[in-house]
């Protein structure tokens, strides 16, 4: 951030809110029409060197970062929404404070002082000369359609079989793992799932990548039954290793798992009963199934966007922004030398794969 804001920002007079999510809003006018504001309001970002991650016809999100143990993470989300002259500016804490000790209201007011120093930089003339810029920008005037492009490269034909193999492999080792833990009395509730879906992502990654499988449907439905197997797996590990370790007769797993539900679920020698059992099989599940929902589709959509060269990528988008129809598209596509229809799909899913690499920025 520059000098001059740093200075600004030590006057601020600091609001503070309390809640689940500490959030500050505040309102101002703007003399400019959208299209400016936007271009304002994203030099005013670089100027406070926050993050860029959104931005359309009225509304432009950046994310403030701070240094961390390991690395920088993200602090507050901000947000401007232009409409008839008015802006609305919000800021909202990322993570899990419930006190913001005023940072929010200090982010939301040193954005209003950063916007309009930077727009007092702008006379008349170089305003018409940055909404021109931005209209190029936007409508993509300035490409310039390449002679060639690079030729597409062989993939494999999608193929489901390798994800469900890998899956059921996978499955056995993480529910053998946890059922080993949970003897020893190791098992973290929250961490583990955590550790679980991050397993389960880095796997994946590799299985996708190398059966060029990416229809999201069907691999939630796998990965849904991939959670539920490792921790269906889990208790019977549990049941074979107690079996196994004390030398006791076989009493059958669901005589193990009656046995289970009638001395109850044990929290810091607080006995939930049975019930404690179901809601600690359901946290473990949900909590799992949360964190692997945001990883895998981060893994799927890497992976579709770099399957395809960028400048493939570029050339088909530029079209489509010049409202080109889709077989307009692949027609141009094949004029290049992409004629092949499954290459064109992956085309257009990389650009699907782009927005949603911009939505996955934007989550809280």
């Amino acid at each position: 951030m520059e000098e001059s804001f740093k200075n600004f920002e030590r006057t601020i007079k600091k609001k503070h809110s309390i809640n689940f999510t500490p959030k500050y809003k505040e309102e101002f006018k703007t003399s400019v029409n959208k299209t400016l504001f936007i271009g304002i309001a994203e030099k005013a970002f670089e100027k406070l060197d926050w993050d860029l991650i959104y931005k359309d016809d009225h509304h432009i999100e950046a994310k403030r970062k701070e240094a961390g143990w390991i690395s920088p993470r993200w602090t507050e989300i901000i947000t401007a929404t232009y409409k008839n002259g008015t802006i609305l500016v919000k800021s909202e804490s990322l993570g899990n404070e419930t006190w913001d000790a005023g940072k929010n209201s200090k982010r939301v007011k040193l954005f209003i002082y950063a916007y309009q120093e930077v727009l007092k930089t702008f006379d008349k003339q170089s305003l018409q000369e940055l909404e021109n810029e931005i209209e190029r920008k936007n409508n993509w005037d300035d490409y310039i359609i390449p002679e060639t492009l690079p030729k597409p490269t062989p993939t494999k034909v999608p193929n489901i079989t390798l994800p469900i193999i890998g899956g059921l492999c996978l499955s056995l080792i993480l529910g053998f793992i946890l059922a080993f833990l949970s003897l020893k009395g190791i098992y973290i509730i929250m961490l583990f799932e955590f550790l679980v879906a991050t397993a389960i992502a880095f796997v994946m990654k590799y299985l996708i990548k190398f059966s060029n499988y990416t229809d999201v449907n069907k691999l939630q439905y796998l990965l849904g039954a991939m959670i539920i197997l490792i921790y269906g797996l889990n208790q019977y590990f549990q049941y074979e290793l107690i079996l196994n370790t004390n030398n006791l007769e076989r009493i059958g797993f669901f005589n193990f798992l009656q046995i289970r539900f009638s001395h109850g679920f044990i929290v810091n020698k607080i006995n939930l009963g049975w019930i404690g059992w179901i809601i600690s099989w359901l946290l473990q599940l949900g909590l799992t199934g949360l964190f692997v929902y945001l990883r895998i589709v981060a893994v799927l959509t890497k992976y579709i966007i770099e399957r395809v060269p960028i400048e493939v990528v570029d050339f088909a988008y530029y079209h489509l922004v010049k409202e080109k129809s889709e077989e307009e598209v692949r027609s141009e596509l094949s004029k290049k030398g992409w004629s092949n229809k499954k290459n064109q799909d992956e085309i257009l899913e990389a650009i699907g794969g782009l927005h949603a690499a911009k939505e996955l920025n934007r989550i809280k």
